[in-house]
């Protein structure tokens, strides 16, 4: 009889482990050494590998000295126990490698504990061992897959699951593993499709459905995310990692007021993690445009950082750098400029700054007219990636430095690339008019009028439209249906400014000045500073 109970424990799936839980009661060996012992290894088996699983768990009452009882108590404390020399007990070395679910901090997920991968790999000739003492067990070949994934041996980890899920289908923790492996190499969609096969045999299992809630999370598949997450929280209300990760899927999808209960609720959870704080200066400046509310909470992510406390991840640093640089540089006030073009400093002193801050720094450039600058920054652009943005800066900057024939060549590889895209036809058009192709661009500009229903976009062409007329009455025409349709249009206000400055007209040329000065990015157009500093007497009156 024990050597029968002794044979389920090893092979390591749910049936057998309860079937020599069964064996133990219906036998009456639960008050015996080898009864209590074995009692604890399968219960700890089946609470840690297939937690829910919801057995009836009998009174724990382990003999303080067995060697199991031993090593789970030092997995308890993160210790592994390496086996006695010259063992031929396989319990004796496979259940050291518990220390995945029971060390403090893993929350009960072998992926996040904290043993060292050298440690682990130093273990591995043991797992090697219970792989000769019993080759049909689950057990070393699972384990072997959690210390090849956690010391990045790829390969080897498929392997090892592959082989662990080969001998018994019931072992769908390696299923879990192959899972989180696939989606860390790129291969979601099959990531995906093994998770999603696995909650139709398993319905009810939410150590299941918690992956694939995550998995659908990491991929930034929100739509999936949200019910699944939900279903999560109604099993756990308090489970803090799901309260934030509805958060920030509420965030994503625009849904603001709805996404500060989760908020409020994981303030009093841990009110200092990066990413709630993140979230909450994202519901500030997109939800409420409460851009200083905002930059109160990037601020402490940021002095939070600069003092070392990184606990969150460095990309999430880079990403609220990133967003608080643009805050801070669409402000109208020029001290929160000033720092945002400070912190951009730093991010650009970084040895390989990312695409997002060289991003960054070409629109700072950009706005500032300093074309040169800009176009160092395109290059290493252009050298990545050629998106519609990218083309639109090459545009933009090839045009500020006169370069009308390169500019022209952007504009026109943007527009096909983009069609429909308003940004694109405007581009073109204007590279169009600037090398005199008046009649293709006055062409295209018809086209869309007619078809614009009205709005900034169609403000557009019509200050396009007045680029290419020759009679001064027509200009102003199309100006005034420019401002008609957008009054915050900053070139046709530019544009009405300059016709009244030529004219000598002060009155009408300042209206528009203080107009086009009070847009949030006028402050730093150069040319806008010289009016600004020609006509200041005329300003403060």
């Amino acid at each position: 009889m024990a050597d029968e109970i002794r044979s389920l424990t090893e092979s390591g799936v749910p049936s057998s482990l309860l079937r020599a839980l069964d064996l133990i009661r219906s036998r009456d060996l639960g008050s015996g050494e080898f009864g209590r012992i074995m009692t604890v290894v399968n219960t700890t088996l089946i609470q840690r590998l297939y937690p829910d699983m919801r057995p009836q768990i009998p009174n724990l009452d382990p003999p303080p000295t067995h060697v199991y009882a031993r090593i789970l108590r030092e997995a308890e404390r993160g210790n592994y126990t390496p086996p006695s020399a010259g063992s031929k007990d396989y319990l004796e070395y496979v259940l050291p490698f518990l220390v995945f679910y029971l060390e403090a901090g893993s929350g009960g997920d072998p992926a996040r504990a904290a043993l060292p991968a050298d440690r682990l790999l130093s273990a591995l000739p043991d797992l090697l061992r219970a792989s000769e003492l019993n080759g049909d067990s689950v057990l070393a070949p699972y384990f072997l897959g959690i210390v090849y994934e956690r010391a990045q041996r790829i390969p080897e980890a498929r392997v090892a699951y592959n082989k662990a899920y080969d001998l018994s289908r019931e072992c769908y923790p390696a299923v879990l593993g192959l899972a989180r492996i696939l989606n860390q190499s790129g291969q979601k969609e099959e990531s995906l499709k093994m998770l999603s096969d696995l909650v139709i045999r398993y319905p009810d299992n939410i150590t299941i459905k918690r992956q694939l809630a995550l998995a659908y999370y990491q991929d930034g598949d929100w739509s999936r995310a949200e019910p699944a997450i939900a279903e999560i929280l109604q099993r756990d209300s308090r489970d803090g990692e799901f309260i934030l990760m509805r958060a920030h899927v509420l965030v994503e999808q625009g849904q603001f007021p709805q996404a500060q209960a989760p908020l409020d609720l994981y303030a009093s959870i841990n009110p200092n993690n990066r990413l709630y704080l993140f979230l909450r200066a994202r519901v500030q400046a997109e939800g409420y445009r409460n851009r200083d509310a905002a930059l109160n909470y990037l601020r402490s992510i940021l002095r939070s950082s600069a003092a070392g406390n990184s606990g969150g991840g460095s990309l999430l640093d880079d990403e609220v750098s990133v967003y608080a640089v643009r805050l801070l540089m669409e402000s109208s006030r020029i001290e929160d400029q000033n720092e945002g073009r400070d912190l951009l400093r730093r991010l650009m002193g970084a040895p390989n700054p990312s695409l997002a801050v060289i991003n960054l720094a070409i629109q700072d450039a950009v706005r500032r007219e300093n074309w040169r600058e800009a176009q160092g920054y395109l290059s290493q652009l252009l050298a990545g990636r050629r998106s519609p943005q990218v083309l639109l800066f090459a545009y933009t900057v090839e045009r500020g430095l006169g370069n009308n024939a390169a500019a022209l060549s952007y504009a026109r590889e943007l527009y096909e690339g983009n069609p429909q895209n308003d940004e694109a036809i405007a581009a073109y058009i204007s590279a169009l008019i600037d090398t005199g192709r008046q009649g293709e661009a006055g062409s295209m500009i018809e086209t869309r009028l007619a078809s614009a229903s009205g709005g900034a976009v169609k403000s557009r062409y019509y200050y396009l439209r007045s680029r290419i007329r020759t009679n001064e009455d027509a200009v102003m025409a199309d100006l005034r249906s420019s401002l008609f349709e957008d009054p915050r249009n900053l070139n046709a206000l530019i544009a009405m400014f300059e016709y009244y400055h030529r004219r000598r007209d002060e009155r009408r040329a300042v209206y528009y000045l203080k107009q086009a000065l009070a847009l949030a990015l006028a402050p730093d157009n150069p040319q806008l500073k010289r009016y600004e500093t020609e006509y200041a007497a005329a300003l403060r009156q």
